[in-house]
This record gives C-alpha cells, structure tokens and sequence, in this order.
C-alpha cells in the first residue's frame, strides 16, 4: 500500500503543478 500512497501523491503533485501553470501560464498551452 505504500507505494499506492507515493503514486497518489505523485499524481496529485503533478496534476496540481499542471492546473497552477494551466491558469496562472494559459499562453503556453496554446
């Protein structure tokens, strides 16, 4: 179950570093 935790963690990290550049960078998206 520990590395279930370090993989959810991973992926929330990442999915809130997308949506922080998505909406504070949108210009690189497009």
């Amino acid at each position: 179950m520990t590395a279930f935790y370090i993989l959810a963690a991973v992926l929330a990290v990442a999915v809130t570093g997308y949506l922080c550049v998505a909406l504070l960078k949108p210009e690189w998206f497009e």
